[in-house]
């Protein structure tokens, strides 16, 4: 696999991420996203322990307790930010707030410089497109940003990155499906910790019913379980920055889905101007970043297949 095939994964990722608000929309707002986060991978985690028990038993005894310790930073770093980004996002609107989500893009080149990486030209021009596509789309919103909404959505961006560069670098030395697991792990245990401090009743509290059970089931093999995995195995062969900006992608596919899926599905919403200007803007930032003009096919260093 090369790096383009590598960014069609992550485009690929990227939509199915992007219809987490489609499966959202069928649990009750009273589930609190730390019980769906624990519920969902903690049934990820099962389901790919079950189905590849002695590859995950190959790479252990290769590699236990440096994975392991891996595994533990990046589930932390992940409950983290989405624990920031859950916060955040109580100060801003919906489409708001997607788009001030896209601006790990702006924060990982400084990531990358702190952590002495190169980066490249077309990288630049790429995030300049994406941060204008993400000012685009707010449009007259960008004045009334509540400071304090913006501040908490930045530290998510930074912690995010950081798990980003973080993924990038283990997913080069160990088996996808082996960090996918204990990443899973991890962050149902991280996100059961809280669930329990914030609601000790737990799984009493929630109103169980048919849709409820069959929408944890759907996010945690389709989100978690494969999405999860595909991006990990893809990172072997792209860049953070490729990955990154590719993610930036998700507001647009969600624009698409708030567009042209029934309101038996999603509450249907119309794309401003400014939000098609922006969505634009980003997606042709993700071309300049993923596409090798010079027509260069190539394996990123260290990339094996596993």
């Amino acid at each position: 696999m090369n790096r383009l095939q590598a960014n069609l994964c992550l485009i690929c990722v990227t939509m199915c991420w992007s219809t987490e608000v489609i499966i959202f929309a069928c649990i009750p707002d009273s589930v609190l996203p730390f019980a769906t986060n624990f519920i969902c991978n903690a049934i990820a985690s099962v389901i790919l322990a079950a189905c590849f028990f002695k590859r995950i038993g190959n790479e252990l005894r290769r590699s236990k307790k440096k994975l392991i310790l891996r595994c533990l930073v990046l589930g932390a770093l992940n409950c983290t930010y989405n624990t920031l980004y859950l916060y955040g996002l109580n100060y801003f609107d919906v489409s708001s707030g997607a788009f001030t989500f896209s601006m790990t893009v702006v924060v990982l080149p400084v990531v990358l410089f702190t952590l002495r990486k190169k980066v490249k030209v077309k990288t630049w021009v790429s995030v300049a497109l994406v941060l204008l596509g993400i000012v685009s789309a707010l449009g007259e919103n960008v004045a009334n940003i509540n400071p304090m909404g913006l501040f908490l959505m930045f530290m998510g961006c930074l912690v995010r990155a950081v798990f980003i560069v973080k993924l990038n670098d283990f997913a080069r030395e160990h088996d996808s499906v082996t960090l996918s697991t204990f990443i899973s792990i991890f962050v149902s245990v991280f996100s059961f910790i809280i669930w329990f401090a914030l609601q000790p009743s737990t799984f009493s509290a929630i109103p169980w019913s048919g849709t409820i059970i069959a929408s944890l089931f759907i996010y945690a093999y389709f989100i978690v379980a494969f999405a999860q995995t595909l991006n990990i195995f893809a990172q072997r062969r792209a860049t953070a920055t490729e990955a990154t900006i590719i993610y930036a992608l998700e507001i647009v596919f969600s624009l698409i889905w708030g567009a042209v899926l029934p309101e038996t599905l999603i509450e249907r919403t119309i794309p401003t101007a400014f939000q098609i200007i922006g969505a634009l803007l980003i997606v042709a930032g993700s071309v300049i970043e993923i596409v090798d003009f010079k027509g260069k096919r190539r394996l990123v260093n260290g990339a094996e297949n596993r």
